[in-house]
């Protein structure tokens, strides 16, 4: 593998990993919030994450990484933790997964770039879930009773029912997570 490509991977599972841990904090603060909605959100996110960090290390050659992910520390209320959410998003939306993508794409990384372009496309949908519960929050409400599901293949996470197959991947309903 090309070492501008792994060094994407370890930076990103790096990053992934301490989403998934910080999201799992900001359910904690949800829950004592009594926003128990926001609390499975954040939870069905960082299992998201959870998966997105997996692929990215299953597609590594070396498995030691001196990566640092870009993040907030702390947690604040649940409507500043949404909005670390909302922020952490954008920026893998809008600056990691384009530059990681093509990188992998230009070295010729195809499980690399198919890793990233999954991870890339759920974080839309996490931005817009976050976006939703904040606005939610900050007129003194819970996120909505809705299931939340997510691929265990990709990390694709959705509202609702599972689909029959992932909009994604393609794995079938029995690879998603429920979060109820």
């Amino acid at each position: 593998m090309h070492p501008l490509t792994e060094a994407n991977l370890h930076n990103d599972c790096s990053g992934e990993s301490m989403a998934h841990m910080r999201y799992l904090i900001y359910a904690d603060q949800a829950e004592k919030e009594g926003f128990r909605q926001v609390a499975r959100l954040f939870r069905a996110i960082a299992f998201a994450g959870k998966v997105h960090a997996t692929n990215h290390f299953k597609r590594m050659d070396r498995k030691l990484s001196n990566a640092l992910g870009e993040a907030p520390f702390g947690s604040g209320t649940t409507s500043q933790n949404l909005q670390y959410g909302i922020d952490g998003e954008t920026f893998e939306i809008e600056e990691m997964y384009p530059v990681y993508r093509e990188v992998a794409k230009f070295q010729g990384e195809k499980a690399a770039w198919l890793s990233f372009y999954y991870a890339w496309n759920t974080e839309m949908i996490h931005k817009r879930m976050f976006e939703e519960a904040k606005q939610l929050v900050d007129s003194g409400k819970d996120w909505k009773e809705a299931k939340v599901h997510v691929c265990t293949v990709c990390g694709f996470t959705g509202e609702g029912e599972a689909p029959d197959r992932c909009p994604f991947c393609g794995a079938k309903r029995e690879a998603f997570k429920e979060f109820p």
